[in-house]
């Protein structure tokens, strides 16, 4: 592969500084899905409290909504790099924290909330930073690829991280919290040794909704926004539908776990469709296939044949999921210059997070109030009529790839 002036390009793989990003939040996503196992269940050991345990997880995204669009000024103003480092430390010194406190038999309920609230504002300012350091590094020919291999992390860190967790947990209470250290301090050493190219100094604009108002005065940007926005509310909560499901159905726990991994299987399995996928169709016509088949396979989990088909259908509809994060990703970020890329990522996670927490809740009302097939059809129907607004839309259909270095405004102004 080459460059715009004729140049070869090494491969992906001999891209030092990628490759540590990369590892390091590998690492990093590997030790958050074991704690996300874990903190719940020591939260109900210190208190006994499920309401404790879910104001955990409560308060680490309160704040990650909170913090995300600082974040994302933080990010187009300052050192990337440093301030990655800054926030590797602090969660590893958080993680170390609660290390000490298990081994010393002194933890209690403000500390772990403090650790809670310490980590959700860490992930939109270190995802931010990373996010926008990966794209300094990686020549956009490579961009694609890139984010394939980061879903092919995801993906295999979701599949990994809670059996991990919960195996170390019953050999003992101490052993989750070692790996969890080890894994950011991993992390924060692979971000030391990340060395950016030279680029010429570029003003920050200025303002923490530039991005908001970037993804919301382009069309294409703003249609964009709003199907992943919907497609994460109705996908946030499909796992507690199925455990919901399963349960009223008189299935095991372990059944449950094991149904409840398809969709983590599919989304591996589907990082091999990106670059086909991205190859054979347009960004608004990819778009719109992967939302309507979403739909279908939301809708299908209503079927009443039992946990074999609510794993098949996750695992058919978390094929989809990595070739429609890439598409967001290249066609939103790759049209935003440099100076607001931080602040329009950071504005469009936390539109997600808002989409989920929304999805979240509104389905526990729903499972309270319709039987749960009801509730998954209407979740479908929602997504379907969002895609139905964006499909009328004419700029979304003829969509195109965007040119790297070319701005939303000066493509579709």
């Amino acid at each position: 592969m080459t460059d715009q002036a004729g140049t070869t390009l090494p491969p992906l793989r001999r891209n030092k500084d990628f490759q540590l990003l990369w590892g390091g939040s590998a690492f990093a996503f590997l030790g958050k899905e074991v704690t996300d196992l874990i903190y719940p269940l020591v939260v109900l050991g210190v208190t006994g409290s499920a309401a404790w345990a879910g104001a955990f997880g409560g308060l680490q995204l309160f704040v990650a909504l909170l913090v995300g669009l600082p974040a994302g000024a933080l990010a187009d103003s300052y050192d990337r790099r440093a301030l990655l480092v800054i926030m590797e430390s602090v969660r590893a010194l958080a993680s170390v924290s609660v290390l000490v406190a298990v081994l010393a038999d002194a933890l209690t309920l403000p500390h772990l909330l403090i650790v809670a609230a310490t980590v959700g504002a860490v992930q939109p300012l270190g995802g931010a930073a990373r996010m926008l350091l990966v794209r300094a590094v990686v020549p956009p020919q490579h961009l694609t690829a890139a984010l394939t291999q980061e879903e092919v992390r995801t993906h295999a860190a979701g599949l990994a991280g809670p059996p991990l967790g919960g195996l170390l947990y019953a050999a003992a209470t101490v052993l989750p919290f070692i790996a969890t250290a080890l894994t950011f301090l991993v992390s924060l050493f692979c971000a030391l040794f990340v060395r950016l190219p030279s680029t010429p100094a570029v003003p920050r604009s200025k303002g923490i909704s530039a991005g908001l108002t970037m993804l919301w005065r382009t069309p294409v940007l703003r249609h964009s926004t709003i199907f992943a926005t919907a497609l994460n509310a109705v996908t946030a909560p499909l796992i507690l539908i199925v455990v919901v499901l399963l349960h009223r159905a008189g299935a095991s726990p372990t059944m449950m776990g094991l149904t409840s991994i398809g969709l983590a299987l599919g989304g591996l399995a589907g990082t091999v469709l990106v670059k086909p996928l991205h190859r054979a169709f347009s960004p608004g016509s990819l778009m719109l296939l992967l939302g309507f088949t979403a739909v279908a396979f939301i809708a299908s989990l209503a079927l009443p044949w039992g946990a074999w088909w609510l794993a098949t259908a996750l695992f058919l509809l978390g094929l989809g999921g990595p070739s429609m994060r890439v598409l967001v990703d290249v066609l939103i970020f790759r049209q935003i210059p440099d100076e607001q890329r931080g602040r329009a990522f950071t504005a469009f996670m936390t539109v997600l997070g808002a989409g989920a927490s929304v999805g979240v809740f509104g389905s526990g009302l729903l499972l309270e109030l319709l039987p749960g097939a009801g509730a998954v059809v209407l979740l479908a129907g929602v997504l379907a009529v969002t895609l139905t607004w964006a499909a009328a839309d004419r700029r979304i259909r003829e969509a195109r790839w965007p040119t790297s270095g070319t701005s939303a405004g000066q493509r579709h102004g």
